[in-house]
């Protein structure tokens, strides 16, 4: 037995001295790869719903919680993009109004989603791999193994330089990270990342996030089929109006996917009733 043992230790060794030598991909060819590979999926995840839990906890200067918030969703994708309707606060079912206008803020969202294509943000929501390439410099290529599985492992960093439209593209050009992507699916698993300035929103006048704010997302294969989001956490040092500061600490995690089949009209019928 211990001479089998010893033979899968040296097998394992050498199969992973073969994967490390492998030559690395170019970056920015995988990641458009990535990209075009994940519309190929977006019509599959029109088929799935999940459930969406986040919890955000406020802190105090001390890092002590002084107020937890825990909002569920129920989540599903109209033209590759996600929308979330809350169902519950606090572990309580949302009253009539205020579910009435979670509904109506749902309803609009898929009316809208219906028009937008899936690469272009929904309410701020994304920002593509294309662009995201156009605005960071990515450096340090590497492979890893990650949960199991080969991954191809770059850092990146914002440039500062770069032309830019919209808030969400404007604070990317201010965060460093890294990024796995998984080397078989050419899907993205996990990204850690850090905003290296001072983002301000409106000039600093509506709110700015503080240098050092950081989080991280995690996605994984669902069913064998696609990949899908798992989760995100990160912790946020912001100020509002110049005057009020905050810092959270934020947790949400995906699951309960289940696979069905609904077109958009009747995923705007459930939203209104």
């Amino acid at each position: 037995m211990k001479f089998f043992v010893l033979i899968v230790m040296v097998m394992s060794s050498v199969w992973m001295r073969a994967e490390d030598a492998k030559p690395l991909p170019d970056i920015r060819a995988l990641m458009v790869e990535v990209s075009e590979h994940q519309k190929q999926l977006e019509k599959v995840r029109e088929n799935y719903t999940y459930n969406s839990v986040a919890t955000t906890e406020d802190l105090d200067s001390s890092g002590k919680v002084k107020k937890t918030e825990v909002e569920e969703s129920e989540c599903f994708f109209v033209h590759g993009h996600e929308i979330c309707r809350e169902v519950k606060k606090d572990g309580k079912e949302l009253d009539e109004h205020d579910a009435k206008k979670e509904t109506e803020r749902v309803t609009k969202l898929v009316e809208k989603a219906e028009k937008t294509p899936s690469d272009q943000p929904l309410e701020g929501q994304v920002v593509s791999v294309r662009k995201i390439l156009e605005i960071m410099d990515v450096q340090n290529a590497r492979r890893e193994n990650y949960r199991g599985r080969s991954t191809i492992v770059f850092d990146f960093v914002g440039r500062k330089d770069a032309k830019t439209s919209g808030m969400m593209e404007d604070a990317s050009k201010k965060l460093k990270g890294t990024v796995w992507v998984d080397e078989a699916d050419k899907q993205i698993a996990h990204l850690e990342a850090i905003f290296t300035d001072n983002f301000r929103v409106g000039g600093g006048l509506v709110a700015t996030v503080d240098k050092g704010s950081r989080f991280y997302f995690d996605q994984a294969q669902v069913n064998g089929e696609l990949w899908l989001p798992m989760g995100a956490e990160g912790n946020v040092n912001a100020r509002l109006f110049l005057l009020k500061g905050m810092r959270q600490h934020f947790v949400e995690r995906e699951s309960n996917y289940e696979k069905f089949k609904v077109d958009a009209e009747q995923q705007k019928s459930e939203a209104k009733k």
